[in-house]
């Protein structure tokens, strides 16, 4: 099986603008959910070095979201910040995101692949694929563009905020981040619904 099967399979059934959905940024406790649509031309043969952007470099990363910008036939960036993640919750804001992704893809798709079990409402034909940034080109594509797209914007948030250190861990749970939780209480790009365990005190003197 290689990176292209469920787009090849799909070229052959007619599409021809399937894009890959995923997202990036589900389990922070602090920062946007983007979410990213990449859809490859039907002549796509080759998988051009990408792979699920976990498995690779920050620097590998930025270079493949160059070559993903000159070489996919659309793709689109969907951006739900902190403050609607707390209105909406975070699973709606994934899906709302990757709505927002896809309606900027020109040419719209006329098929949808998307990491995961769950699939936002959209008008075209979707499918779940779990694994899906390990098995799909244009998934594991659109997985760096939303990954580099969520780093940059948790630089701008660094520079802001420098004492939250988001730069290295990009608003996840890791020992560094808590710890400046507890010394600095929470800022203004927190999600005031993540309640970490250990960190229940602190949080409760924002509510």
């Amino acid at each position: 099986m290689t990176l292209l099967t469920f787009e090849s399979s799909l070229w052959r059934r007619g599409y021809r603008a399937v894009a890959g959905v995923d997202e990036a940024g589900r389990g922070p406790l602090a920062g946007p959910v983007v979410a990213a649509a990449v859809i490859f031309p039907p002549t796509q043969k080759d998988s051009l070095g990408i792979y699920d952007s976990k498995s690779l470099t920050a620097k590998k990363r930025e270079l493949l979201f160059g070559v993903i910008q000159e070489v996919a036939l659309s793709y689109g960036i969907g951006i739900i910040d902190h403050m609607e993640i707390d209105a909406i919750n975070i699973l709606r804001a994934t899906y709302k995101a990757m709505q927002q992704a896809i309606r900027f893809c020109q040419p719209q798709p006329d098929y949808v692949l998307v990491d995961g079990r769950g699939v936002p409402d959209v008008t075209m034909p979707i499918e779940a694929i779990v694994k899906g940034d390990c098995r799909s080109l244009s998934i594991a594509a659109a997985s760096i563009v939303a990954k580099v797209t969520r780093d940059r914007l948790m630089f701008e948030l660094h520079s802001r905020y420098p004492e939250y250190g988001f730069r290295q861990h990009k608003g996840y749970p890791t020992k560094s981040h808590m710890q400046a939780i507890r010394a600095f209480g929470l800022s203004p790009v927190h999600r005031r619904s993540f309640r970490p365990r250990e960190l229940q005190d602190v949080y409760e003197h924002f509510f």
